[in-house]
């Protein structure tokens, strides 16, 4: 039925690869804006992420909604995130280590809003020691775009079996998308979405979420048969 025995790997970079909220709120406050803290972040609606809360609202709303000023925000992430974003701890190891297993495919599907995110997110992963072009695909998609047919159509381009495919995403969207498409799902708490919302808000099972980047890579390790980092 299927081409191979491959397995697949698909990542979403901010907020499962890499930790983002330091970045964005660095970018933010060089524009007289203040993101808030991470415990509130997560906890916020969709819509009010980078707006803020009670707190931040006001002035983060005024350089927001203007044209001009939302140019320069995105032109100072741009430059933050080249030069400052890290991987979350272990995840430099584990990618290295499905590039270096030769019957996975992995690469990243996601709605990085630098300029340039495929060569954002390749400047990132180069100062690291990742070379992208060792990854089988890197995809960038508008914010509005569903991720849900990038995902079938990497999997359909190799042949995989969705039993065999594994989406690591950090946002309810991540695990809909994959499961609708009819791949498995790992979903991390650390990043841009509060445990209590994933399981509560949106009744994602709680054992497919991983509190920790160390539990999500040891998850998945087990689950490709592969061994524990060194």
């Amino acid at each position: 039925m299927y081409a191979n025995r491959d397995r697949l790997v698909i990542f979403d970079a901010d907020g499962t690869l890499i930790d983002t909220f330091p970045v964005v709120g660095h970018a933010f406050t060089q524009h007289g804006m203040d993101l808030g803290d991470l415990e509130r972040f997560q906890r916020r609606r969709k819509l009010l992420k980078y707006i803020g809360g009670l707190r931040e609202f006001p002035k983060n709303l005024r350089q927001q909604f203007d044209k001009a000023s939302r140019k320069q925000i995105k032109q100072t992430l741009t430059d933050i995130y080249r030069q400052e974003a890290q991987p979350y701890p272990g995840m430099v190891a584990l990618l290295q280590d499905l590039i270096n297993t030769p019957d996975i495919r992995v690469g990243i599907v996601s709605r990085n809003v630098t300029i340039e995110p495929e060569q954002t997110l390749a400047i990132v992963l180069r100062r690291h020691g990742i070379d992208s072009e060792q990854l089988d695909f890197i995809k960038c998609i508008p914010l509005g775009d569903g991720k849900a047919p990038q995902f079938r159509r990497i999997r359909e381009t190799y042949g995989i079996n969705p039993l065999r495919t594994y989406v690591c995403g950090d946002e309810y969207h991540d695990y809909s998308e994959a499961t609708a498409t009819g791949l498995q799902a790992i979903i991390a708490s650390y990043g841009f979405e509060d445990y209590q919302r994933l399981v509560e808000s949106f009744n994602i099972p709680p054992e497919v979420i991983a509190k920790t980047p160390a539990v999500l890579a040891n998850r998945l390790r087990h689950a490709l048969d592969l061994l524990p980092a060194q």
